[in-house]
This record gives C-alpha cells, sequence and structure tokens, in this order.
C-alpha cells in the first residue's frame, strides 16, 4: 500500500460519509486482490494442489485456478 494502512482503510470504510467509506473499500479490495494472489503464488510454488488452495479460500478449484491463471503453474 502506498500511504494508508489497511487499518486506516476498515476505519474509513466505516466513515459517515459514504464516498469516503467506497473509496476505502474499493483501495481494500484491491490491496487484498493483490495479497491473495502473492499467497496463491507462494502456495503453488510450495507444492500445494489448486483443490488446497481452493479450500483455504473457500472456492472451488476451476474459480481459483481461472482467476490465478493455473497455466503459470501447472502442478495438478
Amino acid at each position: 500500500m502506498e500511504s494508508q494502512t489497511l487499518q486506516q482503510l476498515v476505519d474509513a470504510a466505516g466513515n459517515p460519509d459514504a464516498l469516503v467509506a467506497l473509496r476505502a473499500i474499493t483501495l481494500m479490495q484491491q490491496e487484498i486482490s493483490g495479497l491473495e494472489a502473492v499467497a496463491v503464488r507462494r502456495a503453488r510454488v510450495a507444492g500445494l494442489s489448486w483443490a488446497q488452495i481452493a479450500g483455504a479460500l473457500g472456492v472451488s478449484r476451476q474459480a481459483v485456478h481461472h482467476k490465478h491463471g493455473g497455466s503459470r503453474f501447472s502442478r495438478g
């Protein structure tokens, strides 16, 4: 993250100004998406299967494989 911590964004998401809250939520989603992508790459490098990763994320194997470009790490 550039200038705001995730905690600051969480706090801002509860702001009574709806536009401030929406901007904070958007930035949180972007940050979390990036963190998820890094964690998935680390899991694949560590040898975890798409099924294991999907289980941890609470989605189907196909969904995580599609979202995170399964062809880059083709190990099951």
